[in-house]
């Protein structure tokens, strides 16, 4: 699977527009992430979780009791830029629809927990084979640890060039500066492999 040229798309009197990707394991906090960024109210499809699902961890998420069964979506304006993020359904029988979800994405963000981060190497091999660049977003949980970035990256095993931001999904601003992080990254990959096209195309 090869993802699109990462560039801006300006479309006709109005901002260019990226679509981003949202993905990590269940119980991350991908929709607290999209609705503390949104602009807009954002749309999520959450549904309250079925009893004896044992797919799913939820040993350090115990008071969660829904579950996202499609997508969250919102939409900001950053620099001028207008950002649709797509957050991925974490859990692991709706895996099939992510497909459909990052088509069109110019870049994706994984978020991980560093108390289960065994559960990200199935999204980080996900958004690695569509050729995707992407950022790790590591959501600061109440009383979790705080480890180094190069300790997260050395245990991921993602390469150097990979950004490795801490944030903390409730926080707008946060979340505002992972996700200029990610557009830069983009950016920054589409100027090496495609100068020419990069300089027309940059927002």
């Amino acid at each position: 699977m090869t993802a699109p040229t990462a560039v801006a798309v300006r479309a006709p009197a109005g901002p260019p527009r990226l679509k981003i990707v949202l993905t990590g394991p269940f119980g991350v906090g991908k929709t607290t992430l999209v609705g503390a960024v949104s602009d807009i109210a954002p749309l999520t499809t959450e549904a309250v979780m079925t009893a004896g699902n044992t797919a799913d961890d939820t040993t350090h998420t115990p008071a969660k009791t829904t579950t996202t069964v499609a997508m969250d979506f919102g939409r900001l304006e950053i620099n001028g830029v207008t950002v649709y993020v797509y957050g991925t359904p974490g859990q692991h029988r709706f895996w099939f629809m992510w497909d459909a979800i990052v088509r069109g994405a110019v870049g994706a963000v994984v978020l991980v927990d560093t108390r289960r981060l065994q559960d990200s190497f199935r999204h980080l091999d996900y958004v690695d084979n569509a050729d995707l660049p992407f950022v790790i977003a590591v959501n600061q949980f109440p009383g979790g640890h705080t480890y180094p970035v190069d300790a997260v990256r050395e245990a991921l095993a993602v390469t150097a060039d990979v950004p490795v931001v801490a944030i903390d999904a409730r926080d707008r601003d946060s979340v505002r500066d992972l996700l200029i992080a990610l557009v830069e990254h983009v950016l920054a990959r589409t100027a090496r492999s495609n100068p020419t096209r990069a300089a027309a195309t940059s927002p």
